[in-house]
Parts: C-alpha cells; sequence; structure tokens
C-alpha cells in the first residue's frame, strides 16, 4: 500500500485527541475510537503519529488496531455496511444474504463501491443473535434480513436517506 502524507491540520488533530486523554498510552482504544470517528480510517502514518503520542511503540498500536473488527486501515464507505457471521447468524442464512450484498453492490468484502456511497465487511458477532441474521449499515441495526430484503436496505442509502423512519417524517 503505498504511503500517504498527512496534512499538517490532520497531525494536529490526532495530536490533539492524544492531549485529550492525556497522552496516556491507557487510553489508546479511546484516542483509536476518536481518531477513527474524525478521519474514517487508521492508515499506518496516523497509528505512527499516535504511537509517537502516546509514547508507545507502532507495533502496540497496530495490533489493537488489527485485533478489533471496529478499527479499520482502509477508508470507508459513506455506508459502511457490515453482516455478522457469526454462529447464529451464519446458521440462520447470512451466508445468502452476504452473497446478495455482493451482488448488489458488485463489491467483495473489505472491498469499497467506485462511488464511494457503500464498504461492505464482515463481523464475528454484534451481540444481537436473537435478531441473526443481522446487517449493519453505520450504527443502525436491520434484524432477521433475507436475501430479498438487501436490495430495498441499500436504496435506502442509495436515495440519500438516513433510516427508513426519515421517509414518512
Amino acid at each position: 500500500m503505498p504511503k500517504i502524507k498527512l496534512a499538517e491540520n490532520t497531525i494536529q488533530l490526532i495530536k490533539d485527541i492524544c492531549a485529550k486523554f492525556d497522552n496516556n498510552e491507557g487510553e489508546l482504544i479511546n484516542v483509536l475510537h476518536q481518531v477513527q470517528g474524525k478521519l474514517g480510517y487508521l492508515p499506518a502514518e496516523v497509528q505512527e503519529v499516535i504511537a509517537s503520542e502516546l509514547n508507545t511503540s507502532v507495533a502496540k498500536v497496530y495490533g489493537v488496531v488489527t485485533f478489533y473488527s471496529f478499527f479499520t486501515m482502509l477508508p470507508q464507505g459513506e455506508n459502511p455496511i457490515s453482516i455478522c457471521m457469526g454462529t447464529a447468524c451464519y446458521v440462520r442464512g447470512a451466508e445468502q444474504v452476504l452473497s446478495e450484498l455482493k451482488r448488489q453492490l458488485n463489491v467483495e468484502v473489505g472491498q469499497t463501491t467506485p462511488d464511494g456511497k457503500f464498504s461492505l465487511s464482515s463481523l464475528r458477532c454484534v451481540g444481537a443473535c436473537g435478531l441473526a441474521p443481522v446487517v449493519m449499515v453505520g450504527e443502525k441495526v436491520y434484524g432477521r434480513v433475507s436475501p430479498t430484503q438487501v436490495k430495498e436496505i441499500i436504496a435506502e442509502y442509495r436515495e440519500g436517506c438516513d433510516t427508513p423512519e426519515s421517509k414518512s417524517a
């Protein structure tokens, strides 16, 4: 992956977030969460600044970023779509839902659509096993999703709506 050059204001933003947590290494997850919230992802260059500010190794930062599925090192689409592939979801048809998502979006897991609208990822568990299979778009959870519902879910976001409720508002 090619190296990116961080803008000075981006570096300052990262430093400000680290300072907000007193540059405390014990606050690494909180720092990563806030930085990703501002930048959308955590490329290696961002991790290097965080490691330097928290006086820890880049390896430790990278280890945390790659361990937790919430964190991503790749730019995400405007509407990140995640499908749970945990046991309950898998048994109740998540694989078929994932196949339909890939077909509708014309991307594989880990990719973003060319227009930047959607990215697709899979997770091990979102903690909503009673609603299996579960799809998340951003932070909105869709439960008991069938392959036939995929087109409708995607359409909500293609039309620029945040949620189905905003259609009736």
